[in-house]
């Protein structure tokens, strides 16, 4: 069967070359006779793996040298919690709550100390990111929390909100690689791999090492300070070997594309696309505010919850899957990641094209 278009919001499309290079080392990799699923994570084999990985990552995004990378496991939801654990000192956070993860988010640090809300855009269903150039941030705050991209909404920060000089941890999941970006700009960066990355089960987190340290909250367990992890180069228990090694292969297939400049270039290109046709369609309607569109996550309707059901149907049946919205706000979303060719946008809207010359 010939692969079809997969516009999944996590887990994601992957690269194919990438997915064929695995498939011929599965049995046997590079002459050790097993495979990655099977050997030490202390291995010397699975140490280059892990170690390669890293640098790969620290090259694509220019990761200054302050700052640790950590392959964790229990996705982004466990560094909800984590995150307060280890950075709450004051037991004071901002948070600016643009959808549902960084609602979440936001609900979760209430139980470690004074979690705030001080922006948030769902007055309009989401649509939209707030102005935050000057927010009521509080000066004892010890951090101010977003989630860059909103996945489920499909909108993005364009501008980096004005801590007023307070350390900023982002949650990046879907947007982590498909542009460049300042890491010096933030104190945490983190994201879950299955979106633009590799398999579901890694969370990557990039971490300034003055944040890492034994002064975290009472009760705090060993397994969710960011100290334990840094300390042994996120080989503390058994990480997710045969995740990272996904990862890795795409970190290196992104440096063969030419670095997060081209992929931007790209995936602006794919984004304009179908926001073109989105904004001159009688019958599809995006529903982002055009100044907060993520060039990841495309949202749209048709405005009729029936047609809707029946474009979803016929487009899975013609190789297009996964446009179903997400169950919390129904419709259609187009996730195109990094690995999502340009053909496969190019032939979506050719489809949604003709979808609508017969159901207009």
């Amino acid at each position: 069967m010939a692969r079809v278009y997969n516009f999944s919001a996590g887990p994601a499309v992957l690269p194919e070359e990438v997915l064929k290079e695995a498939a011929a080392e599965m049995l046997d990799y590079q002459g050790s006779g097993q495979s990655v699923m099977e050997m030490s994570h202390r291995s010397k084999v699975f140490d280059k793996i892990i170690k390669d990985a890293e640098q790969d990552l620290r090259d694509l995004l220019n990761i200054p040298d302050n700052y640790k990378v950590l392959f964790l496991q229990g996705g982004a939801h466990l560094q909800f919690a984590m995150i307060p654990m280890n950075l709450m000192k004051n037991k004071v956070a901002d948070y600016i709550v643009t959808g549902q993860w960084a609602k979440r988010a936001f609900k979760e640090a209430q139980k470690f100390g004074d979690a705030k809300c001080i922006a948030s855009s769902e007055d309009k269903t989401f649509s939209y990111i707030p102005d935050c150039s000057d927010l009521p941030i509080d000066e004892n705050a010890d951090y101010v929390y977003i989630c860059e991209n909103n996945t489920i909404y499909g909108t993005k920060f364009k501008t980096l909100p004005n801590t007023k000089g307070k350390d900023l941890v982002a949650d990046v999941s879907s947007c982590f690689l498909s542009e460049p970006m300042d890491v010096s700009k933030y104190a945490i960066i983190y994201g879950g791999a299955q979106k633009n990355i590799g398999p579901a089960g890694v969370v990557i987190v990039i971490i300034r090492e003055d944040l890492i340290t034994e002064d975290v909250l009472p009760g705090t367990p060993t397994m969710l300070q960011f100290k334990t992890h840094a300390d042994n180069d996120s080989l503390y228990n058994t990480p997710p070997c045969y995740g990272i090694y996904i990862c890795g292969k795409v970190f290196k297939w992104l440096k063969k594309q030419g670095g997060l400049e081209v992929m931007k270039e790209r995936n602006e290109k794919k984004a304009k696309i179908l926001y073109d046709f989105l904004d001159q369609s009688k019958l599809f309607k995006g529903t982002v505010e055009k100044n907060s569109r993520s060039l990841m996550n495309v949202p749209f309707v048709t405005g009729d919850a029936d047609l809707d059901a029946k474009f979803i149907k016929e487009a899975t049946e013609a190789g297009f899957v996964n446009l179903k919205g997400h169950r919390s706000v129904g419709g259609m979303r187009a996730s195109i990641y990094n690995a999502m060719p340009i053909e496969g946008v190019e032939k979506l809207v050719a489809f949604m094209k003709k979808f609508e010359e017969e159901n207009a």
